[in-house]
């Protein structure tokens, strides 16, 4: 691991009148961009090359754009150097994780990146569970092989053909799961290794709220910034088709995500809310210091019962750019609304004005 006092060292020496927010181009990139053109912080996008378009399009948010044969590519040393020599602080999404991998980002990419560099392997989906145990937050219960499947369970298992995309499929019993497992095989929708890997867990009835926070180590605070739900074909909208109609159709929902739409809690459910935001983060504390620095996304669930219950985490910037515009809470909060990226934006300010930029950064 990279140690934090070499980051530290590094920010230290930027020029402070000219920090830069550096993204990869691709899932959540111009959500944080835009943020942080709000806060009046200069962006460095780094995107592989043909897929440029919408940062091009959208030219206002990019002040430099970065052309690379492969976004890996960004780990060779002329591309760090360039990187280091505009003061670019490094804003992690799914996307960064996926095209540069854990390891390098630990060892290999000597960038300050915002937030908690050693808690982005968490969202592996063993420490994720052990996290939330660590929170005492409910969880759906993983089953440790398909045989002991014993009532509604979703499976999660990768796309063979998309290494982004998890190629949901939602089985009822061990039968079930044989006979459509192997018809997603046939139809190379899967493939064998990756079942083998996938992940098993209860399925739970209930309402689902992605319930997005922001961790500040500046203001040792814990905010709420929002709600969003997805989107996913093709499951939307297949179930706005009549019972008949969709028992006449044969296909295979898949659950691919593909937008996002805002949501709201009743306020009585607010307290549940902060509560469960507030353990995880505690939690994270705990198990991996510094703790949590930013975003977080609790992927939950509301039951009948109005308990919630998380099934699953973002340990960095979720892909959710609606909320920029439909979050009531952040109005709550600041008196207008904001998205992540324009939070985060707000925190890099902060900390560049109070001289502790080393607290946010790893």
């Amino acid at each position: 691991m990279i140690p934090r006092t070499r980051m530290e060292n590094i920010v230290a020496k930027y020029d402070k009148k000219n920090i830069m927010v550096g993204v990869i181009g691709s899932h959540s990139a111009l959500e944080i961009m835009d943020g942080a053109k709000d806060e009046g912080i200069k962006t460095v996008c780094i995107c592989e090359k043909g897929r440029e378009i919408a940062y091009q399009r959208f030219a206002r948010l990019t002040d430099k754009l970065i052309l690379l044969d492969k976004f890996s590519d960004i780990l060779y040393k002329e591309n760090q150097e360039a990187l280091l020599s505009l003061n670019t602080i490094i804003i992690p999404h799914r996307a960064f994780t996926a095209y540069l991998g854990y390891n390098n980002i630990e060892n290999n990419l000597e960038i300050p990146i915002f937030g908690n560099r050693a808690l982005l392997r968490a969202e592996e989906r063993r420490s994720e569970k052990y996290l939330l145990e660590k929170a005492k937050i409910r969880h759906p219960r993983i089953y440790s092989k398909a045989q002991d499947i014993d009532g509604l369970a979703v499976v999660k298992v990768q796309e063979a053909k998309r290494s982004l995309e998890r190629a949901f499929f939602v089985v009822s019993s061990y039968e079930d799961y044989v006979r459509k497992a192997e018809l997603r095989l046939k139809r190379g929708l899967i493939t064998a290794n990756d079942l083998e890997s996938a992940v098993i867990e209860e399925y739970v009835i209930g309402t689902y709220f992605n319930l997005n926070f922001f961790s500040s180590p500046l203001t040792k605070s814990t905010e709420f910034l929002g709600i969003e739900r997805r989107l996913q074909t093709n499951l939307h909208d297949f179930t706005t088709l009549t019972a008949r109609q969709q028992m006449e159709i044969d296909i295979e929902l898949q659950n691919i995500e593909v937008g996002h739409t805002p949501a709201s809690i009743r306020e009585s459910l607010l307290e549940k809310v902060f509560k469960i935001g507030d353990c995880f983060i505690n939690a994270v504390k705990l198990e991996y210091p510094p703790g949590l620095i930013g975003p977080l996304s609790l992927q939950s669930i509301v039951t009948a019962e109005l308990d919630l219950v998380v099934y699953d985490v973002s340990l960095r910037v979720p892909g959710n750019p609606i909320m920029a515009t439909t979050s009531p809470y952040t109005k709550y909060y600041f008196g207008y609304t904001m998205g992540v990226g324009r939070r985060i934006a707000i925190e890099i300010k902060r900390a560049i004005e109070q001289r502790t930029l080393g607290q946010i950064i790893t």
